[in-house]
């Protein structure tokens, strides 16, 4: 379930990521691989208070997304190996909450984009996703996305 869009102010976050570009199919592989690194690569950081886990992504090209799987941390870090820093920007973004499970992610992000046309606002070509608790039921799981406006 897909909460009903908003245009709010976000600051900005600095990140602490892993990029990759990936294919649709692979995109849950992916994110497990990247998170395994970040939590294996992170405690010998300065990273500060962590924050939660995000993606940050472009629109797709040739069938695959680019994107930074990481977490906000407190302040910017010194890149590590494939861990390196990144930031989710600040500005004017629409929001909306998805409740559930993964797999329903590209319903919610359509759902988003729709009403970004319908309400004629331009994105900017800059999405991300803060990922809320683990909820120890799959369809509790909250998940915020943002798409930053032109």
């Amino acid at each position: 379930m897909t909460s009903k869009c908003s245009i709010v102010t976000v600051e900005h976050q600095p990140t602490a990521v892993v990029k990759s570009k990936v294919p649709f199919a692979e995109i849950p592989q992916a994110q497990r691989a990247a998170r395994a690194k970040i939590e294996t690569g992170l405690p010998s950081l300065d990273t500060g208070a962590l924050g939660m886990a995000c993606t940050r992504w472009v629109p797709p090209s040739g069938g695959a997304l680019d994107m930074e799987m990481g977490t906000i941390v407190a302040r910017p870090i010194e890149a590590r190996g494939e861990i390196v820093p990144s930031e989710l920007p600040a500005g004017r973004a629409v929001h909306s909450v998805m409740v559930g499970p993964f797999d329903g992610m590209g319903a919610a992000w359509q759902t988003l984009f729709d009403w970004c046309q319908a309400e004629k606002l331009k994105p900017a070509g800059i999405n991300w996703e803060v990922y809320g608790p683990t909820a120890s039921d799959p369809a509790k799981q909250e998940t915020y996305l943002y798409a930053l406006l032109a």
